[in-house]
């Protein structure tokens, strides 16, 4: 123990968050390496998680009478508000379900979220967008808001759906959607206002036989993995980076606990984009550059050459080099490495490590030595040393960068 923390008790702090959500672990790893680089704190929290257990989340309700010098919650409803009211410490709140609770707010930029997953879809080609969301939270207006200013800014349509917080049953939220996704024009990009929702739009578009992502291409927000790594395609969402919401709460609070003057609001930037198989289009309105894009996406592990390529379309090879370099810049040749290289680079950003013969045929190449040559003309980069990149870039907290992807020439 150093002289500076044997001087001082450390502080208590509680954590109120009564929600399962998974980027919670990421979120307490910030905040508590902002409190140990400030002498440390001993922080208290009981997670939903162990509800199952004979155990209740902590609630604000729950530190009346806690000999405790301040509290990170979510303040959800007016019965928090009042809670927090009661304590004789200070309270910072994270959640955004109202627009002002009166207390100081550390929050994500929601704003932003919206508009990185609208320039995400226009940079995949689409020119016609749409939103899922449920009305009455001040965290789906500032989603959407950021979301429909891109898209008016491109000059694209943008429709919106938001579903009522008095519907509560799932085949009449199931109705709605079906009903709402009947009416739209493919190729069309929605936006999910939580991971969740983003993945009913995906079932709910296989039901009705609409193609992902060729069709419709779907994002998130939020970044569950257990949403979107285990959903048929893979969910892409745009990632709140829980670390520096950690880190800002903790620096945000300590100020509090000190007596001095803090904002009423911060909003902290996303990290950016996870790209996934959910959003791994181009859209195109030329019907054969179209076929050729979606044999190339839906094909892309297998091994195969420009041929194959021309045989999905009915126009011949020169028609079709001419109509990919004046849509999107390059060559038939050129777009397919890049995109074996996108899913090469996927595949080394992940903490599981693959063998490079495994790798180069999971990702359409003959052999390891023509992935090699090919990422090092795209990448300027061997598969090693991109690798080795990946590991030195990580953050503090020790998660990696969201991945972002590369497009292809004009609309990349």
């Amino acid at each position: 123990m150093t002289s500076r923390t044997s001087a001082k008790a450390r502080r208590k702090v509680a954590i109120c968050y009564p929600l399962p959500v998974p980027w919670m672990t990421t979120f307490v790893r910030g905040i508590m390496d902002y409190a140990n680089r400030h002498g440390g704190w001993v922080l208290t929290t009981s997670p939903p998680s162990l509800i199952g257990a004979g155990e209740k989340a902590l609630t604000l309700e729950a530190l009346r009478g806690w000999k405790g010098d301040g509290a990170i919650a979510a303040i959800l409803n007016e019965r928090d508000i009042e809670a927090a009211r009661q304590l004789h410490f200070p309270v910072l709140n994270n959640a955004s379900t109202f627009r002002e609770t009166g207390f100081p707010r550390v929050r994500p930029d929601h704003y932003a979220m919206g508009r990185l997953a609208a320039e995400h879809l226009l940079d995949r080609g689409l020119r016609r967008l749409a939103y899922y969301g449920v009305e009455g939270y001040w965290f789906n207006e500032l989603r959407f808001a950021g979301f429909a200013d891109c898209a008016k800014r491109a000059n694209v349509p943008c429709i919106a759906l938001n579903v009522p917080r008095s519907c509560k049953y799932l085949q009449q939220r199931i109705d709605m959607l079906a009903r709402w996704l009947k009416r739209l024009h493919p190729p069309v990009g929605i936006l999910g206002v939580q991971d969740y929702r983003a993945r009913a739009v995906i079932e709910e578009c296989q039901n009705l036989r609409l193609r992902i992502p060729h069709d419709v291409a779907v994002i998130g927000m939020e970044d569950d993995p257990t949403l979107c790594e285990f959903c048929q395609p893979t969910l892409s969402s745009v990632s709140r980076d829980p670390w520096a919401m950690g880190m800002v709460s903790a620096e945000m609070l300590d100020r509090l606990m000190n007596g001095l003057n803090t904002p009423n609001d911060v909003a902290v930037p996303p990290d950016g984009v996870v790209a996934r198989q959910s959003t791994d289009t181009i859209a195109v309105e030329d019907p054969h550059l179209a076929d050729a894009l979606h044999f190339i996406h839906d094909n892309i592990q297998k091994c195969f050459g420009i041929d194959q390529v021309v045989r999905a379309t009915a126009i011949s090879r020169r028609q079709l080099e001419t109509r990919f370099r004046d849509m999107l810049g390059c060559s038939p040749h050129e777009y397919l490495c890049r995109k074996r290289v996108e899913r090469v680079k996927h595949f080394l950003s992940v903490p599981e490590r693959i063998k490079f013969h495994k790798l180069s045929r999971d990702c359409g190449f003959p052999n390891v030595e023509r992935m090699r040559l090919v990422f090092k003309r795209v990448t300027g980069m061997t598969p090693v040393e991109f690798r080795q990149r990946q590991m030195a870039q990580t953050k503090p907290s020790g998660e990696q960068q969201s991945q972002r992807t590369q497009g292809c020439g004009k609309t990349g």
